[in-house]
């Protein structure tokens, strides 16, 4: 194996075309008052394997390949469904 980063995350999004962005989740203590914290990033990867979203993926380094893409889609950990909110479909509120 080579010494390159690898990571495991959720895809939350898979609207461009061959990248994904995937979700890495992590806790930490906070340095002063030491209650655990839950923190999160968003990271733009190549998807070679046609993920969707709510796939765990485990993303290996890589170089950079466009402005913010510097992850590449190592393989699909496990298949499964994230419910996507419709950006103001039914369900908004407002006047009918």
């Amino acid at each position: 194996m080579n010494d390159r980063r690898r990571i495991i995350g959720t895809v939350v999004s898979n609207k461009m075309m061959e990248t994904v962005v995937v979700r890495v989740d992590r806790t930490v203590r906070h340095p002063l008052y030491g209650k655990v914290v839950h923190r999160s990033v968003k990271l733009v990867a190549q998807d070679g394997l046609n993920c969707q979203p709510g796939d765990r993926v485990k993303l290996v380094e890589s170089r950079p390949l466009s402005k913010r893409k510097r992850w590449v889609v190592e393989s699909i950990l496990e298949h499964g469904t994230l419910m996507e909110v419709p950006a103001g479909g039914e369900g908004a509120g407002g006047a009918a």
